[in-house]
């Protein structure tokens, strides 16, 4: 009869084959575009994201925050709701809220700005 701990130990090696597969089927997202690269828009939205998201979001990382990292949010086949990140989902998203996230009022040429700044990232 096996003990506890030998069972336990046995299975090791299963368990990290099984994670090594996982890590190495991953695809690491893509870089944010740097600064130095931004148009006038997607820096104006850079300050919008600055002044109403960043307290809840970090904008070069999928690391959460209060809320999702946001790397590469526009560049992934679904947000972490499980919906494709398009423009018109975005905006409603920021706008009227989803879950814990608040409504974020914004004019018009904000909102365009900051969804400038959000494909850059």
């Amino acid at each position: 009869m096996r003990t506890p701990a030998l069972s336990l130990l046995g299975s090791l090696p299963i368990a990290a084959a099984a994670l090594l597969v996982g890590l190495t089927g991953c695809k690491p997202l893509p870089p944010s575009m740097p600064p130095s690269q931004w148009n006038a828009q997607q820096a104006r939205g850079a300050a919008v994201f600055e002044a109403k998201c960043a307290r809840c979001h970090y904008p070069t990382t999928t690391k959460p925050l209060h809320g999702p990292g946001l790397q590469a949010l526009t560049k992934v086949s679904s947000m972490p709701s499980g919906a494709p990140p398009t423009d018109d989902r975005l905006a409603d998203r920021i706008l009227h809220g989803y879950g814990m996230m608040p409504a974020i009022p914004l004019s018009d040429d904000q909102l365009k700005d900051l969804l400038a700044y959000l494909h850059t990232l």
